[in-house]
């Protein structure tokens, strides 16, 4: 991975968005640069410094946050007794809204990947007046259909060692049934000995299947126990409530899009968000560009998709 040069933030902090949440968020880049507002994956995975580099710090003033419940927003959905009743699409779409004008942003453009790209669309489809440019990877938009796709068998014929790995806290590769649902039980157990297995094993899961290759640290980073159950709690609560979405709504709103300038950058080989999802929305949304990169799986620092991000930004740095 190469891109920019990772470069601190000048600016720094957390906002009280109601519900007793506080958002995390930073702000890099130029203070007079073209705004741009970065939304992370998961839901519930966080933003970290790498993801710096795809923006041109002399050009894009950045603004990216830590979801509700994970990163350094406050509470955090590992601590006991984590309630995520007011931890949805619309209140996530809200606080969005809420650091915009926080930080006296009129118009911005959208970067979201994985889970950020189901952001992402809800945002600007809600939004549009406030997105000058949508660039997504790996779209999702939790349609029934993908995550079935995902945690109830289809990765699983091309990853059974890991699959049944996933499956040993549902009682192993005889377990037939949703393990959304049922994964909703364990990790939602008050029970450590019960909920912490359940987090590693759901996160360890996801970890093992987003990149092309292997990636055992990136395993490892997600196995660790508080992060794991956030992560894990986090998105099956998502799930369990199918991101608060009609199915299909986000390809079926895409007519909202229009005169957006977007691109969709999706990896040949993705088995997280399978390429006919960013099929779908091209078609729905035949403005957008749509980049499908030949050799390259889920994650955003797959070369391949790295790379394409990079540059479509670059071409993005100077429109206004």
């Amino acid at each position: 991975m190469t891109g920019w040069p990772i470069t601190e933030p000048y600016d720094a902090g957390l906002l009280d968005v109601g519900d007793g949440q506080q958002v995390s968020w930073e702000e890099y880049g130029n203070p007079a640069g073209k705004p741009a507002v970065f939304l992370h994956g998961g839901p519930g995975g966080g933003i970290n410094a790498g993801q710096r580099r795809l923006f041109d710090p002399g050009r894009y003033r950045v603004l990216a946050f830590d979801q509700r419940g994970c990163g350094r927003s406050l509470p955090h959905a590992s601590a006991p007794g984590a309630d995520l009743s007011t931890n949805t699409t619309w209140h996530l779409v809200a606080d969005i809204e809420r650091l915009r004008a926080a930080r006296g942003i009129d118009r911005w453009l959208v970067c979201g990947g994985s889970w950020g790209s189901a952001l992402a669309l809800a945002y600007a489809e809600t939004h549009p007046e406030r997105t000058s440019e949508l660039l997504l990877r790996g779209v999702f938009t939790l349609r029934r259909s993908e995550l079935d796709f995902y945690y109830n068998g289809g990765a699983g014929q091309l990853f059974p060692d890991r699959y049944e790995a996933f499956l040993a806290p549902l009682g192993g590769g005889g377990f037939r049934g949703d393990a959304i649902a049922a994964y909703h039980e364990l990790l939602f157990d008050p029970d450590p000995a019960v909920h912490g297995p359940a987090g590693v094993a759901w996160s360890s899961w996801e970890a093992a299947t987003i990149t092309l290759e292997p990636d055992e640290d990136l395993i490892a980073s997600f196995s660790e126990p508080a992060y794991a159950l956030a992560f894990a709690r986090i998105e099956n609560h998502y799930f369990v409530h199918g991101g608060w979405f009609v199915d299909d709504q986000l390809i079926a709103n895409a007519g909202r899009l229009r005169g957006i300038p977007g691109v969709i950058v999706q990896g040949r080989y993705d088995v997280a968000t399978p390429a006919v999802t960013a099929w779908d929305l091209h078609r729905a949304w035949p403005e957008a560009e749509l980049r499908i990169m030949p050799v390259a799986g889920h994650a955003y620092d797959e070369p391949q998709i790295f790379a394409e991000l990079v540059a479509a930004l670059d071409r993005f740095a100077d429109r206004r």
